[in-house]
């Protein structure tokens, strides 16, 4: 006998958090599924994003007018439980995520192995991640640094004057700069700002225009001389191939494509394209971070610092200790949650 349990959490950021379009929240709100089949628990995470019109209320409600389905569906793999989860959840990509995940989860377990292993990915070339820093004063902005000493700082972009403050951030700083603009340069400000950007070192550059002005991107792409890597312009596995042709890289969301079944294939299928691969964080907790990690011996470029970002956490068994991801190498996910009451 299988069940589904879900509980909700608000998980305050150690500092408001602004990208470009003055998008700034305080809190992620997020969802948490508990699996549980055969006296194994997996557990998978969703967090609720305003921009994608989706919210924990809205997952919730999907979940319990399918709830009786879900814990009747007989299967053998997670990759055959999704497609019940495509069916009936089509338009819910965040939903399916948490469940997808806390299958897989519990599936590592049932198996006594780590995910990584069970995909045949061995632990080597593991890539450095990240540490966000939202847009800000400048003077806020540096102390962010100081306090986060990281081999690779993530700035985000799209703002007036903003590659003054890059400049002004770089100063003294001998770390690695990306920069994510979050759609908030037109064509003629992303190829003006990219030239001068092309000789400063910065490692990459995510979604500079908007997601839908893909002739802007190909052109934009003929001044670049870092990866150009799409975010917003990728969400679900058909956009891969689209993307092939405007993008030198794909930053991969769990949440935003539905779960660790269909990254698994975005990620083959970039390969195969020449596309370099990056996965990214929606301010996921542990727990959805630790989904991301099992990606990382697969990945060319990481951004997995939601943890980091958030005030409290709800599990344990991943460190991203100055940029260097460990896992603890338990089966699933890896993972323990902390005692931490819900919301719900």
């Amino acid at each position: 006998m299988q069940s589904i349990l879900h509980f909700s959490y608000l998980l305050p950021f150690h500092y408001p958090f602004q990208i470009a379009g003055n998008r700034i929240k305080t809190h992620q709100p997020t969802l948490i599924i508990h699996f549980k089949k055969d006296g194994i628990t997996g557990y998978g995470e969703a967090p609720a994003i305003n921009y994608y019109n989706i919210t924990v209320a809205e997952m919730e409600a999907d979940l319990l007018a399918n709830l009786k389905e879900l814990n009747a569906a007989d299967f053998s793999h997670p990759e055959e439980y999704y497609e019940l989860l495509m069916r009936l959840f089509p338009h819910n990509s965040f939903l399916r995520c948490a469940i997808d995940m806390a299958v897989w989860d519990w599936f590592g377990k049932l198996s006594k192995i780590p995910l990584h292993v069970m995909w045949q990915f061995p632990w080597e070339n593991i890539p450095l991640t990240d540490y966000t820093i939202g847009i800000d004063t400048l003077e806020t902005m540096q102390s962010k640094m100081k306090q986060n000493l990281f081999p690779i700082y993530k700035i985000k972009m799209g703002f007036k004057d903003d590659l003054q403050l890059l400049n002004q951030l770089k100063k003294g700083s001998k770390s690695k700069f990306r920069i994510d603009v979050n759609e908030g340069w037109t064509k003629a400000e992303a190829i003006q700002k990219i030239k001068k950007l092309n000789d400063s070192g910065i490692e990459l550059i995510e979604q500079p225009i908007s997601k839908k002005d893909w002739k802007g991107m190909q052109e934009i792409m003929q001044h670049a001389h870092m990866p150009i890597f799409a975010d917003e312009s990728c969400v679900e596995e058909r956009d891969v191939e689209i993307c092939a042709t405007s993008f030198h890289g794909i930053n991969i969301k769990l949440t935003k494509c539905g779960g660790i079944t269909p990254a698994l294939r975005m990620v083959k299928a970039a390969q195969n394209l020449g596309l370099y691969v990056m996965m990214g964080s929606m301010n996921e907790s542990t727990i959805g971070t630790a989904a991301v990690a099992q990606f990382l011996p697969q990945l060319d470029f990481v951004d997995m610092d939601g943890p980091l970002l958030l005030k409290q956490d709800l599990a344990k068994g991943l460190t991203l200790h100055q940029g260097v991801p460990q896992i603890s190498n338990k089966p699933g996910l890896g993972i323990e949650l902390l005692n931490i009451p819900a919301s719900n």
